[in-house]
């Protein structure tokens, strides 16, 4: 039996949740792969904060340096969360030679050029499954179970809290406003729940996944976001009315060199298989040419469901004689040869309000028409203050051109009141 000893950069959650697994599945662990885990130091703010599990005293310390450069320790779990200073540990402990597993998409999305680059210098092993999605193991599948494959095009639910607001939206009819009150009471949304309702999370999250997927740097600037704060309850519902269902989704898009990369509301038809993961599970839908369709459904938060990828990556790594890094040029800036398409091609979903009178239709489908855009879908909802409601979804068009119409409608007999992009694949 081969034992190793780890140290932990934090214990909140998703340490809590490691240090439990560890504990109570030593046994199995070490009669399937040999392996056993010894933890020597735990980092944390406070050595007084009551945890989640019970944690002996004597491993705490409030001091990096006992976690990172202590030579004894061959492994370093990050549980620290943010960018600062959970990037300059792990950079210093990678420059130690010890291997990292990070559940932190945050810092390897902001700064995985420098992590690799440390990595690499040092023979160093980094390694961050639990990064995206929780339990689904979208990162190893990519790297190694699809290595066969061309992936082309990647649809995602990434976001549990976001997932849970808009469930609760559709099938209850509620306001964002008062499921975003219920998600942070429930601890399904943070107090500041920016990060995900603006769709910061999700970003960083697909930045990691379309690199992976493209085999090609997409940095997280680059990757275009919307949130969900916007979006209203009468909305989800007529997109249900047309076969609709509403979800953050992360898009990453690859044809020849064009990059399309974005996180944003998007209506998906009921019968596609993202429209049924509900609740704050989360999913990846993928498009290879050699597997053709595929999708991935689990837990993507929690402190259990993490800490089981975090796990497996210390599996993972302890199995390996030499570390395994992504083969392309791991830059902060987009790959080189390639471009990031702002003119994203797909179907829309718009509605409208208009004056209930002659020649608003007419003018309506003038606007469409002169940018080449046709109607799939059209109906009318009785008047509101003495405006019809009009609701639409377009064939296929480019994102400019339907900017471009848009501001050509708008005018005082008719005005464009909301526009949700539609992936009808």
């Amino acid at each position: 039996m081969r034992t190793i000893t780890v140290g932990f950069l934090g214990c909140g959650n998703i340490g809590c949740g490691v240090w439990k697994l560890l504990n109570e599945f030593k046994g199995d662990m070490i009669h399937r792969s040999g392996v056993d885990f010894s933890i020597k130091k735990i980092l944390v703010r406070d050595l007084n904060k009551k945890r989640d599990e019970v944690v002996p005293a004597e491993l705490l310390t409030t001091d990096p340096a006992q976690v990172t450069d202590d030579p004894g320790i061959e492994m370093v779990l990050e549980f620290m969360g943010g960018e600062t200073p959970a990037t300059q540990y792990m950079l210093r402990a990678l420059e130690m030679g010890k291997t990292v597993v990070t559940a932190n998409k945050m810092a390897l999305a902001l700064n995985w050029h420098l992590l690799q680059a440390a990595a690499e210098k040092h023979n160093a092993g980094l390694y961050y499954e639990a990064a995206v999605c929780g339990a689904i193991p979208v990162i190893r599948t990519t790297i190694d179970s699809l290595a066969s494959n061309r992936i082309e095009k990647m649809m995602g639910i990434v976001n549990g809290t976001t997932n849970y607001i808009l469930t609760r939206m559709s099938k209850e009819g509620s306001a964002y406003a008062d499921v975003l009150r219920d998600a942070q009471r429930l601890g399904l949304a943070e107090p500041d729940p920016t990060s995900d309702v603006e769709g910061f999370d999700a970003a960083y999250k697909l930045s990691i996944l379309s690199s992976l997927a493209f085999h090609a740097r997409v940095p997280f600037d680059v990757v275009y976001r919307q949130g969900i704060s916007q979006i209203e309850a009468v909305d989800i519902a007529y997109g249900k009315e047309l076969g609709y269902t509403l979800k953050l989704l992360a898009i990453a898009k690859r044809q020849g060199n064009v990059i399309d990369a974005r996180v944003h509301p998007t209506f998906i038809p009921d019968s596609h298989p993202l429209a049924s993961v509900s609740g704050s599970f989360n999913a990846i839908f993928l498009h290879g040419h050699a597997c053709d369709d595929m999708m991935l459904f689990g837990r993507g938060a929690g402190s259990a469901p993490t800490a089981s990828a975090v796990v497996s990556d210390m599996l993972y790594a302890a199995s390996r004689e030499t570390p395994r890094h992504p083969t392309f040029r791991n830059t902060n800036e987009l790959a080189e040869g390639l471009t990031v398409t702002d003119d994203w091609t797909c179907s829309f979903y718009l509605r409208l309000s208009a004056s209930d009178r002659p020649g608003v239709m007419a003018h309506v489908t003038t606007c469409l028409g002169n940018e080449g855009i046709s109607i799939r879908n059209l109906m009318q909802r009785d008047a509101v203050d003495g405006r019809a409601q009009i609701v639409l979804i377009t064939h296929d068009a480019g994102e400019c051109a339907v900017n471009k119409a848009i501001g050509e409608i708008n005018c005082d007999d008719v005005r464009v009141e909301s526009m949700i992009r539609v992936e009808s694949n």
